[in-house]
C-alpha cells in the first residue's frame, strides 16, 4: 500500500471519528477532550496522529506517564490498570486542561527511567485535547470525555502488528504479559462498553 492508498484508507476507516468530532465542535464546547483506548496493536496511535493532524489541539500519550522505579511496588503492578501513574496524568494533565491552564508535559522515559527533559513542554489550552493510550479510560479519572473511542483487532492481526512495531525479540513479552494485561483492563472496568465508537482495525 502505498502512502496515498494509506491516506484513503484512514479517511475512510476514521470517517466516523472525524464526524463525531466536527459534531462537537459545533456545539460550540470551548474545551473538549477525546479519549482513544483499546487493545494493543489496535491503532490507537495511528488514529490520534490522524486526528491530531486534522484538527490540531494537543495531543497526550499514557506511554508518556510510565511508572517511576518507586512505584513499581508488586502490589502495583498487580493492580489493574496500574502500570502507569494514572495519578500523576490526572494530577498534570487531565486536572489541568479542566482548568483551562497551562500543562507542564512531562514525559517519562521508560527506557532510560527518568523524566525526558528533552521533550518536556508546556501545552498551552487548545479546544481539542487528545489522549492516546491503553488505561487513559481508568474509571479513576472520572468521565472528563466528550468522545470515547475503541480500538479493537482481531488477535491474529494484533500479533502480526506487535511484530511490525516492535520486532519479534518483544514478542514473548507482548504475548505474555503486555496483552493480557490490556485485556484483562478492558474487561474489568469495561472499557469498550463505555466508549461511543468502536473502530476495527483492517490491513486492507
Amino acid at each position: 500500500m502505498n502512502s496515498k492508498q494509506k491516506q484513503t484508507k484512514d479517511r475512510e476507516r476514521f470517517l466516523t471519528a472525524v464526524l463525531a468530532i466536527e459534531k462537537l465542535i459545533r456545539s460550540g464546547d470551548d474545551c473538549l477532550i477525546i479519549a482513544i483506548d483499546g487493545r494493543t496493536g489496535a491503532g490507537k496511535t495511528t488514529i490520534a496522529k490522524y486526528l491530531h493532524g486534522k484538527f490540531g489541539g494537543n495531543l497526550f500519550h499514557m506511554d508518556d506517564f510510565y511508572l517511576q522505579s518507586h512505584q513499581r511496588t508488586r502490589e502495583r503492578l498487580q493492580e489493574v490498570g496500574g502500570n502507569v501513574d494514572y495519578e500523576r496524568f490526572k494530577r498534570e494533565v487531565l486536572d489541568v486542561i479542566e482548568r483551562r491552564d497551562v500543562v507542564h508535559y512531562r514525559p517519562f522515559n521508560y527506557h532510560t527511567m527518568d523524566f525526558d527533559a528533552k521533550y518536556a513542554r508546556d501545552m498551552v489550552p487548545k479546544r481539542v485535547n487528545i489522549v492516546e493510550g491503553t488505561y487513559c479510560m481508568n474509571p479513576y479519572f472520572g468521565d472528563p470525555y466528550d468522545l470515547k473511542i475503541f480500538m479493537d483487532v482481531e488477535h491474529q492481526q494484533q500479533i502480526e502488528n506487535v511484530i511490525d512495531r516492535e520486532g519479534t525479540s518483544e514478542l514473548d513479552d507482548y504475548i505474555d504479559k503486555w496483552i493480557p494485561k490490556t485485556d484483562i483492563y478492558i474487561e474489568r472496568m469495561g472499557v469498550e462498553a463505555r466508549c461511543d465508537l468502536r473502530i476495527m482495525y483492517s490491513k486492507d
